[in-house]
C-alpha cells in the first residue's frame, strides 16, 4: 500500500479511505491526538489513537519530533480545526525523539536559537513555509525563463576575474599554507598552484554568461556566489544565490522591462501557489511588528507588500532627478536622514531608496544612467561621459533588490574604462576580445535570490531564509 502525503489528503479527502502517512510529530496530546506534519504543507494532519488499545510502550516513544508511520482510515473530523482526521490502525516508529534533549519543542524559540540548529530549524513553521516559498520561487525563476525561449548556462565557480572589481574574494589554492614557494619579488608564487594562476570563488557569473550571450542570444545563469566581505550584518551573507540573465541586442530599456516582468511574474507565481505559508507568513510579520514602536512598524503587510509591486508600474526616474527629489525632501532639509543627500554622485542607501518607494511616489522604482564613477567597468557610458546605463529596481522594506546595465559593448571605451579603474587587462582578455568579433548591443541584471526570498516571507535577517547561512566566523554546518 503506498503512502500519502499530507497536503493531498486535505486538499482532496474524499479520494481516499484507507491510507498510510509518514512525518514527524508535532504535539501529543492526552495519549491520543497525534498531530502529524510531513512538510508538504503548514498544515498538520490529526491522527486519533484509541488508547485503551494501544501498547503502552509503543506511545511512550511518540514524543515531539519522533518519525512515524501511521496506516487508519480518513474520516470527516468530529473536532475543531480540522477538516478530516485518521483513525489510527497501527503505528510504526521510524525515530525516536528524546523529549528531555530534542531542542525544537511546541513553543516559540527565538530565531537566534534556531540558527544554532539550523540542522533542525526546518521543523518549525515559519522555517518549512519560508523554505517551501524558496523552492516554489526557484522553480518559477526558472519556469519564466524558459518560456522567455532563454538557454541556463552553468558559468563556472572557480575563476580568475573580479566581475565586480571589489577585490573581496575567496582565494581558491592548493598551496602549502605554512611554506608557499615565493617568487623573486618575495609573493607568493602561483605558478605553482593547480590552475598555475591565482583563482577565486566567484563574486558573479555574469561576465561569463555575457559570453554565452553573444553565440546564444538570451541566457541567464542561477548559482552560488561568494562574497569575503566581512559585514556581519542582517543584510550580507559570504554565500549566496544570483539570478544573472543577459540579452543579446537588449539596449537599457528593454532590460527594465524584462526585469520588471520578471519580477512580477515570480511574486504572482507564489500568491498562487503558496496561499497558506504567506497568510501564516503574514500574521507573524503582524504579531512581529506589534512588538515595535509605532514609528517602526512596517505600513504594509506581507502580502500587501507583494501585491503592492505586482500591481504597480514601476516608476522609472533618472538617478539625477531622483537626486534632486531627495535633496529637496523633508528627512534631507530636517536632517533626519542618517546620510545626508548633498551633492551629485552620492552613492545612495537603503533609507534613500525606500523614501523614494514608500514616502515619494507610493510605488516600485527604477532608478538609472548612474554616475559612472560608482558603477562597474562594464556598464556602458552615455554621451554626457559622467553617466553609465546602470539601473537599479527598488522595492519597499528592502530597498535596491535588482541591479544591471546596458553593457560597454565599444572596445575603445570599454579598454579606456578598464585602464581608468586599474583593472588588469590580461585578465580579461577574452571579455575584451568579445568586442573585436561581432559585438552587439546587450544588456543583464542581477538579482540576490535570497533578496528575493527575504522580501517575499517578510523575513528581517537574510540568515533566515536560506538552509545554511555562510557569515564571518559561522560555517558550522
Amino acid at each position: 500500500m503506498i503512502s500519502y502525503r499530507i497536503v493531498d489528503l486535505l486538499s482532496k479527502p474524499n479520494h481516499y479511505k484507507t491510507v498510510i502517512v509518514k512525518g514527524w510529530v508535532k504535539t501529543f496530546r492526552a495519549n491520543r491526538f497525534i498531530a502529524l506534519n510531513d512538510g508538504s504543507t503548514i498544515e498538520n494532519l490529526q491522527c486519533v489513537v484509541d488508547y485503551k488499545q494501544a501498547d503502552e510502550s509503543l506511545l511512550k516513544k511518540i514524543n515531539t519530533g519522533a518519525a512515524l508511520e501511521i496506516e487508519g482510515e480518513l474520516i470527516k473530523s468530529m473536532g475543531k480545526g480540522q477538516s478530516v482526521e485518521v483513525l489510527v490502525k497501527s503505528i510504526l516508529v521510524h525515530g525516536e525523539a528524546d523529549p528531555d534533549t530534542y531542542p525544537i519543542q511546541a513553543k516559540k524559540h527565538s530565531f537566534e536559537f534556531l540558527r544554532e540548529k539550523a540542522h533542525l530549524r526546518i521543523r518549525t513553521n515559519t522555517f518549512s513555509s519560508v523554505m517551501r516559498i524558496r523552492s516554489i520561487l526557484s522553480f518559477a525563476i526558472h519556469q519564466f525563463f524558459n518560456q522567455k525561449g532563454f538557454y541556463y548556462i552553468h558559468t563556472p565557480i572557480i575563476t580568475g576575474s573580479d566581475a565586480e572589481g571589489a577585490g573581496e574574494m575567496f582565494r581558491v589554492t592548493v598551496l602549502d599554507p605554512k611554506n608557499p614557494k615565493l617568487n623573486d619579488q618575495g609573493n607568493v608564487d602561483f605558478k605553482n598552484d593547480f590552475f598555475g594562476k591565482e583563482t577565486n570563488l566567484t563574486v558573479s557569473g555574469q561576465l561569463e554568461a555575457e559570453t554565452y550571450s553573444q553565440g546564444l542570444g538570451n541566457v541567464y545563469t542561477f548559482g552560488p556566489t561568494f562574497r569575503a566581505e566581512k559585514s556581519n550584518t542582517a543584510r550580507h551573507l559570504a554565500e549566496f544565490w544570483m539570478i544573472e540573465p543577459e540579452m543579446a541586442f537588449f539596449d537599457l530599456n528593454q532590460n527594465m522591462d524584462l526585469a520588471e516582468e520578471f519580477i512580477k511574474y515570480t511574486l504572482n507565481h507564489i500568491l498562487e501557489k503558496c496561499k497558506k505559508d504567506l497568510t501564516f507568513l503574514d500574521q507573524r510579520l503582524i504579531n512581529e511588528e506589534k512588538s515595535k514602536p509605532q514609528n517602526e512598524r512596517s505600513p504594509m503587510g506581507l502580502i500587501e507588500k507583494i501585491n503592492f509591486v505586482v500591481n504597480n508600474d514601476f516608476i522609472r526616474i533618472s538617478y539625477t532627478d531622483a537626486i534632486d527629489i531627495l535633496k529637496k525632501s523633508k528627512p534631507n532639509k530636517k536632517k533626519k536622514f542618517e546620510y545626508i543627500i548633498e551633492n551629485w554622485g552620492t552613492d545612495l542607501q537603503s533609507e534613500h531608496e525606500r523614501f523614494l518607494v514608500e514616502k515619494h511616489f507610493n510605488a516600485p522604482v527604477i532608478l538609472y544612467d548612474y554616475p559612472a564613477r560608482i558603477k562597474a567597468f562594464y556598464m556602458r557610458m552615455n554621451d554626457d561621459k559622467k553617466t553609465v546605463r546602470a539601473m537599479d529596481i527598488l522595492f519597499p522594506g528592502i530597498g535596491e533588490i535588482v541591479g544591471g546595465s546596458q553593457r560597454e559593448e565599444r572596445l575603445e571605451v570599454l579598454e579606456s574604462r578598464i585602464e581608468k579603474m586599474g583593472i588588469d587587462k590580461k585578465e580579461l582578455w577574452w571579455y575584451i576580445e568579445l568586442r573585436k568579433f561581432g559585438s552587439t548591443p546587450h544588456s543583464g541584471f542581477g538579482l540576490g535570490f535570497e533578496r528575493l526570498v527575504q522580501f517575499a516571507t517578510g523575513m528581517n535577517n537574510i540568515r533566515d531564509v536560506i538552509p545554511f547561512p555562510r557569515t564571518p566566523l559561522n560555517a558550522s554546518f
